[in-house]
């Protein structure tokens, strides 16, 4: 079973799209923020990782740059998730190096099928 570490402060979508992963089969591990995000990211090394972008206490971009900067992070697959539409957030998020993007609201197929996507490419 592939785990994914879930970064989002807004409770709904956080309820919402864990709820949609474990119907799917996946472990889920939750974090309210980008700080409790780092932390978990570095004690679970989960398969994957989703994490909105404008949170407290750590955006998603200072999410990344830090799971980057760290040996143990760094291959782990990232998808950003954020309600911003603007084309320049997502290319800045893809030139990061980060394995996908998804705006929300997305649909449950968008957000499987990344996540398929940001999995296999890690294997490849």
């Amino acid at each position: 079973m592939k785990t994914i570490l879930l970064i989002e402060d807004n409770n709904d979508i956080r309820e919402n799209t864990c709820e949609l992963l474990e119907l799917e089969g996946y472990k889920v591990i939750l974090a309210l923020n980008g700080k409790t995000g780092l932390i978990l990211a570095t004690e679970h090394l989960p398969d994957l990782i989703l994490c909105d972008i404008m949170m407290p206490e750590a955006n998603g971009y200072e999410v990344f740059n830090s799971l980057q900067a760290n040996e143990a992070t760094r291959s782990i697959p990232f998808i950003f998730l954020t309600a911003s539409a603007e084309k320049k957030d997502v290319e800045a998020g893809l030139e990061m190096g980060a394995s996908g993007y998804i705006r929300k609201p997305f649909e449950p197929e968008e957000l499987f099928d990344a996540i398929r996507r940001s999995l296999k490419e890690q294997i490849s």
